[in-house]
């Protein structure tokens, strides 16, 4: 039995030690916010955050998560501190700016960004390049950086 913090919450999974961080989140945790894209830590899909660092949960051993704080796309929210059933500010606008077309890459895109914006505030150009670079095959990194600016007030 592995233990680990998964959104507030200490949880108790019986995965093998080697098995990655998304697969415990998804199969064992029923936590299916996050994407299996690549199975690489090339995509961004599966992006979660571990002790606040934006990682990839597909190549991250669960073991290695143990005593560590994980956040999922479900819980970015209350991970800021806003009320139960409230989006986070980086949630509202991916509506608000019409972000997704599919959707599959998207809870990546916003945990990364979320990253990012606590990081930098104001990002430049470059650190939105350097910090975003999950794939999305819609071709979405126009409206994501248009967001991002309007996060950052840099509109």
């Amino acid at each position: 039995m592995t233990s680990l913090k998964v959104n507030g919450q200490e949880r108790r999974v019986g995965a093998d030690a080697d098995t990655p961080l998304l697969w415990v989140l998804r199969e064992e945790l029923g936590l299916t916010g996050t994407k299996f894209g690549c199975g690489a830590a090339a995509c961004g899909a599966c992006t979660v955050h571990v002790d606040g660092e934006p990682v990839r949960s597909c190549a991250l051993p669960v073991a290695e998560t143990a005593g560590r704080d994980v956040v999922t796309i479900e819980g970015v929210a209350a991970n800021a501190g806003l009320p139960e059933g409230t989006l986070h500010p980086v949630q509202r606008a991916w509506i608000d700016i019409q972000i997704p077309q599919c959707g599959y890459c998207q809870s990546g895109m916003i945990m990364a960004t979320v990253a990012l914006l606590k990081k930098s505030p104001k990002p430049s150009d470059a650190e939105i390049d350097a910090a975003i670079g999950n794939l999305c095959r819609c071709g979405t990194y126009p409206r994501v950086r248009r967001a991002i600016r309007a996060l950052s007030s840099q509109a």
